[in-house]
């Protein structure tokens, strides 16, 4: 485990334990040893059946299978010395390792627990580390920096390139704000927004990494502004085209659609009031990779979850928090027969009586 990956896992507020073959425990973050009540040096070794048990008898059958990948919410456990707690769980198999695995646990006792069993699963924060936001916006000042300078020295598309560096630069760095705000659980403000100016916003950033297939744009022109916030929704499809890139990466002819489109009858309930907001405007991202495993499907935004050797399952899981904030929904299908898979993102219409107009219309 490098020194990036101690920094990280040291300032999550969730605890993370990995186990190694036999379910012994090899390594745990702070948050985990106190959650255990005992420190790292004396878990180091140690089976996690001494350590804590579940009460569901299924889950601790699940947790003894190699390659089991699980998630359970608001389940009991009994934690040696410290009692019983309510935690949420999450076990997912490390790829690249036969027999290791990664188990995640959420206190979520006393009132919190209350909050988090009756709120939607969207509503859960994504706790952004404090140090890790530090630590990542030094850097971005000296590469706005080193562009600025760049910049005077070069002309045509090349001073362009050097534009969008130093924007996606200042965009980076709002984002980290606002992730070290959802700790806050604060609101982002919501304005109109051009989705598809967002769009092509996040596949210029793609299509200059030089690693892009072909992007088929599917764009319905009379799509009226949607009620969201521009930054989040240029991360958004940043973080969704990165990964069907990747993904059709692994076809011969590999490609990528983006659609919008109006989808009437779709609402959500926010889960703050429960007052009913409706979600006409469809995005959707297709690629034709091979698409994502069939025991992950069910778990694809919850953090931690990754099938990348290189991943740390955080991308959809931001992704998800960042739509929900604006009272958004995504969704995640595989089409088995045309070799395809979509994520789904729907969003409210800025002024709800276009919406009105354009479902009567349709």
């Amino acid at each position: 485990m490098n020194g990036d990956t101690q920094r990280q896992l040291a300032s999550l507020t969730l605890g993370v334990v990995l186990l190694a073959p036999g379910q012994v425990i090899a390594a745990a973050n702070p948050a985990a040893e106190h959650l255990l009540g005992q420190s790292f040096r004396r878990l180091s070794g140690r089976p996690l059946a001494e350590v804590l048990q579940f009460d569901e008898t299924r889950l601790s059958e699940r947790l003894g299978e190699d390659d089991a990948q699980l998630s359970a919410r608001a389940t009991s456990i009994s934690v040696v010395g410290q009692g019983r707690r309510k935690v949420d769980v999450t076990l997912a198999p490390l790829i690249d390792r036969a027999g290791w695995q990664v188990l995640s646990l959420h206190d979520i006792g006393g009132a919190e627990a209350m909050r988090e069993t009756q709120g939607s699963g969207e509503d859960r924060p994504i706790r952004a580390p404090e140090v890790l936001a530090h630590e990542i916006k030094n850097p971005l000042a000296g590469i706005r920096g080193a562009a600025q300078l760049l910049g005077r020295k070069l002309q045509g598309s090349d001073l362009a390139l050097t534009g969008l560096i130093a924007d996606e630069v200042d965009r980076i760095a709002k984002l980290i704000d606002q992730m070290q705000s959802l700790t806050r659980r604060s609101v982002p403000a919501l304005s109109p927004c051009n989705l598809h100016e967002a769009v092509r916003r996040a596949r210029s950033v793609i299509e200059a990494s030089g690693k892009a297939p072909v992007i088929i744009e599917e764009f319905d022109p009379s799509l009226p502004s949607v009620l969201g916030n521009g930054d989040a929704l240029v991360q958004v499809m940043i973080n969704l085209l990165s990964n069907a890139v990747e993904a059709a990466a692994a076809s011969d002819k590999p490609w990528i659609a983006v659609r919008t489109r109006f989808a009437s009858g779709l609402q959500l309930h926010r889960a703050s009031d429960g007052t009913p907001v409706r979600l006409p405007i469809e995005l959707r991202v297709s690629d034709n990779g091979p698409g994502i495993a069939a025991g992950m499907r069910d778990h694809v935004f919850e953090p931690f979850v990754t099938s990348k050797k290189s991943g740390q399952g955080l991308g959809l899981a931001l992704v998800r928090r960042l739509v929900f904030d604006m009272n958004g929904r995504i969704t995640h299908d595989r089409d088995e027969g045309e070799g395809l898979t979509h994520f789904r993102v729907h969003l409210p219409i800025a002024d709800p009586r276009r919406a009105a107009i354009k479902e009567q219309a349709a």
